[in-house]
């Protein structure tokens, strides 16, 4: 078949997709169930594996979760992301100007026309490292008219959402969105939103974000911070700990994936994708306060004394320390299991068109 040919048929899909989402997007809830509309034997029939239906389905329906970020009758607001010229300033530049709405960058080098950039806003967004994100509120607040909304996306909420309410007498909302870079919408991605001061005036950036895909949950900043020595601390230690620990064995990565098993792969992607970001963000994230460097430190400890398990030759030890950590995740195993499947499957996938690619690429 010619590339043109390929193109076109292409083309064609692409246009019956859309008729797809749209269909799926006036069907009433209960008839969402469209892999029941193709039997297998058609699929066979037609040469087509049942993973890829299976992948279509899937992504049609999941359009749905999105809508049009630009509204009719929406007016255009003014943003000024300080820090915006950052990858995760980028990616909300990205997203609101996809919205129709003006924004301004406001980096290192210009704050002599901060009068300029801040002066009548509608949302001065704070996308700086955290450990100048409070002396930043307090500079961004100065010229920031009563109206605007001051808002920041730090790892850390309490004494961030603190300050901004102290410095600036308007809407106050903190969020974390809870990816990096790599994300090109808000679809599925977690943000929490923090409520501070007059959460009317801030409602058409959660409406955004809504509109985008965004799954976002509310807290306080309390509960926030709380959580994120969980979510983030430790997951970022025990992860950059593994890496480290592959480095320091000398541990061919390439060659045990060339060995491992797909939950492995996954394990490791998300080692390498940590070591292939900036170091001084997860320094900040595992620093950031005492309550996340003494829940470090425990982890520590605990690796220390499995680990005495171990050496002990301790079987029934270490299976009473798994039975007692079991009972914590209950129900959370089967969705864990599902969830995991799901991702297995999607990686079988992906590289299986990573071979063939290789394959019908000629050498250099």
């Amino acid at each position: 078949m010619s590339e043109n040919s390929l193109r076109d048929l292409d083309r064609q899909l692409v246009e019956l997709l859309g008729k797809r989402i749209a269909l799926l997007g006036r069907s009433h809830p209960n008839e969402l169930t469209p892999d029941s509309t193709i039997e297998p034997s058609e699929l066979q029939k037609a040469g087509v594996p049942a993973f890829v239906w299976q992948d279509v389905v899937s992504g049609c329906t999941a359009a749905l979760a999105r809508s049009p970020l630009s509204v009719e009758g929406e007016p255009s607001r003014r943003i000024a992301i300080v820090g915006g010229k950052g990858m995760m300033g980028r990616f909300f530049q990205n997203r609101f100007e996809a919205a129709g709405h003006e924004v301004r960058l406001l980096g290192r080098t210009d704050w002599d026309d901060a009068k300029t950039l801040l002066g009548d806003v509608d949302l001065a967004l704070i996308s700086v490292p955290i450990d100048r994100t409070l002396d930043v509120v307090r500079d961004t607040a100065k010229y920031l008219p009563p109206t605007a909304v001051l808002a920041d996306i730090t790892s850390i909420k309490t004494p961030i959402v603190e300050v901004m309410l102290a410095a600036h007498s308007g809407p106050v909302v903190g969020l974390h969105p809870m990816f990096g870079p790599g994300v090109e919408s808000f679809l599925s991605q977690k943000v929490a939103i923090c409520p501070g001061r007059d959460p009317q005036a801030s409602q058409w950036l959660i409406d955004l974000m809504d509109r985008d895909g965004g799954d976002l949950v509310y807290c306080t900043p309390e509960e926030h911070d709380r959580m994120m020595v969980t979510i983030q601390a430790i997951r970022h230690f025990s992860t950059f700990g593994l890496g480290v620990f592959l480095a320091e064995e000398n541990i061919d990565i390439g060659r045990s994936l060339d060995l491992s098993s797909p939950i492995y792969r996954m394990g490791i992607d998300t080692v390498s994708r940590l070591f292939g970001q900036d170091a001084s963000l997860y320094a900040d994230i595992m620093l950031a306060n005492a309550e996340r460097r003494e829940s470090i430190a425990r982890l520590a400890e605990t690796f220390t004394r499995l680990a005495q398990l171990v050496q002990a030759q301790d079987r029934e030890g270490l299976i009473e320390a798994f039975h007692q950590a079991t009972s914590t995740f209950g129900d959370e195993t089967e969705r864990a299991v599902r969830e995991s499947d799901r991702l297995i499957n999607a990686m079988s996938v992906l590289l299986a068109a990573d071979r063939v690619l290789q394959r019908q690429t000629p050498p250099q």
